[in-house]
């Protein structure tokens, strides 16, 4: 149940960031109004917030999320924009998400 809900909060702390983030960049590159980025940075706070919800320490969920944060952000350019990812985005993040599980959820043993 532990792993269930840290993948939720890591999936909710990356549709805050990558939301935050494209809203921002509709504003700047896009033309469009600015409440976009002021919207996206609120957005971008509750990211902030969202990660600090992990057990974990922060060098190892800020490592985890960057593999997590690939993924989403395939998926988003996927869905949102129409971006439409080859076998080698699927595959580097496949790559990235299994490094960022070992990073996080593999059992601890101190070094002696």
């Amino acid at each position: 149940m532990k792993v269930i809900k840290s993948l939720l909060l890591f999936i909710l702390a990356g549709i805050f960031e990558i939301g935050g983030g494209y809203l921002i960049w509709q504003w700047l590159k896009e033309d469009k109004p600015y409440w976009y980025g002021l919207a996206g940075a609120v957005i971008l706070a509750f990211y902030g917030i969202v990660a600090t919800w992990q057990t974990a320490n922060f060098g190892r969920v800020y490592a985890t999320y960057g593999g997590v944060f690939i993924v989403l952000a395939l998926l988003w350019a996927w869905k949102v924009d129409g971006f439409k990812p080859d076998r080698w985005d699927m595959i580097g993040a496949g790559i990235a998400l299994i490094g960022a599980c070992i990073i996080i959820y593999m059992p601890r043993q101190p070094v002696v």
